[in-house]
């Protein structure tokens, strides 16, 4: 599909918005299927994808992810970097994500990953632990939201290039510079909350938005 090359400005993004809102809205109905109906074999997938999409674009994260299916569960760590050659740009790495990944979690948390999540009151101490906790592997600030939106949690802000392009271009932030630490993270995430308000846009629904604005599809 074709991408927007024009800078961003709040006139698009409200436009965008009103001719996609069916498909957001349909998309985020997906996000909370997951949670409310999916087993965790398939919340696991959303991780995995998750591990697959850092440094890397959401297409290669859905194509590595068709890869390894099969393997998912108990392949190993040569199995899976063999299916993900060719694939993915860091076969060797992200196999080892997965590998050590889920070995944490069957030991520790007998598989039960959405039973895990549930048990956060706090959404930032929920986010706080996938990217904290040693066991799990290749999960920073914006992959850990990317997959808690994904298993259908709200208000995480995935703040990838797409994203904080748009930003840069609104005058909201300076530079596209990921937010890699919490407090920065935190902080920008906080100004796309004020823009979602500011436009009168659902916070979930903005992130697809901006990111339908940037590549003209609205993906996961």
């Amino acid at each position: 599909m074709k991408r927007f090359r024009e800078t961003v400005t709040a006139e698009l993004i409200l436009e965008t918005y009103k001719k996609r809102r069916p498909a957001v809205r349909s998309r985020l109905k997906e996000f909370r299927r997951v949670r409310a109906e999916a087993s965790d074999e398939r919340v696991w997938e959303e991780m995995v994808y998750c591990f697959f999409t850092g440094g890397c674009s959401a297409k290669m994260g859905l194509r590595s992810v068709d890869a390894v299916r099969p393997l998912l569960l108990s392949g190993t760590r040569d199995e899976i970097a063999r299916a993900l050659s060719g694939v993915h740009r860091y076969p060797n790495a992200r196999s080892r994500y997965v590998v050590e990944s889920r070995d944490f979690i069957r030991r520790h948390l007998d598989f039960r990953i959405s039973e895990k999540l549930e048990k956060f009151d706090c959404p930032l101490e929920r986010r706080d632990w996938l990217v904290q906790e040693p066991g799990i592997k290749g999960l920073g600030y914006k992959e850990a939201s990317h997959f808690l939106r994904n298993v259908g949690f709200s208000g995480y802000a995935i703040l990838d290039k797409h994203i904080l392009g748009c930003l840069k271009d609104l005058g909201v932030i300076d530079d596209v510079k990921p937010p890699v630490s919490r407090s920065r993270y935190l902080r920008t995430e906080e100004k796309l909350k004020d823009l979602a308000r500011t436009l009168s846009i659902g916070f979930d629904e903005l992130d697809l938005v901006l990111w339908s604005v940037k590549t003209g599809e609205i993906l996961k």
